[in-house]
């Protein structure tokens, strides 16, 4: 796993045609930035990704689950409309106005099959089973996604 000594992310068993995956952080925004990174690993092998190139986003919900859910499938919409991978991700989350904001740097390349080991394509991020919650004081969230 990626990290400094500790799981950031961890893959479960599903279903065929589903990948499921839990993502730790110290913070809300540590967790939504794992789970990003859980994310293109599943596409890609992020090791290879160099953080080239900075993209702002900014996500809106009225909800946390639906902003983990916008969060992610805009990671996929940038990969699969303009072939940009990234691997660092520094995430900020307010509320203000009865919603969640997400505002985050991104950093990538282009994607590049021959570096970057294509794997699995992820088709959409699911409602079922995500959940974010707090175990033993760190914050967590749990992703399945369609592949």
């Amino acid at each position: 796993m990626i990290g400094m000594g500790r799981k950031d992310f961890e893959y479960m068993e599903e279903h065929v045609g589903d990948v499921a995956f839990i993502a730790y952080g110290d913070t809300l925004e540590e967790a939504f930035s794992n789970a990003a990174k859980a994310l293109i690993n599943i596409m890609v092998n992020i090791e290879k990704v160099e953080p080239k190139e900075v993209r702002e986003v900014e996500i809106k919900s009225e909800d946390l689950l639906g902003l983990l859910k916008n969060w992610l499938e805009e990671l996929l919409f940038i990969f699969d409309s303009e072939g940009l991978v990234f691997s660092v991700f520094n995430v900020k989350i307010e509320r203000r106005n009865g919603e969640y904001i997400l505002k985050a740097k991104i950093y990538g390349e282009p994607f590049d099959p021959d570096k970057h080991e294509p794997d699995t394509e992820v088709k959409a991020v699911s409602y079922h089973m995500m959940k974010i919650g707090e175990i033993d004081g760190k914050k967590f969230v749990r992703v399945l996604v369609d592949i």
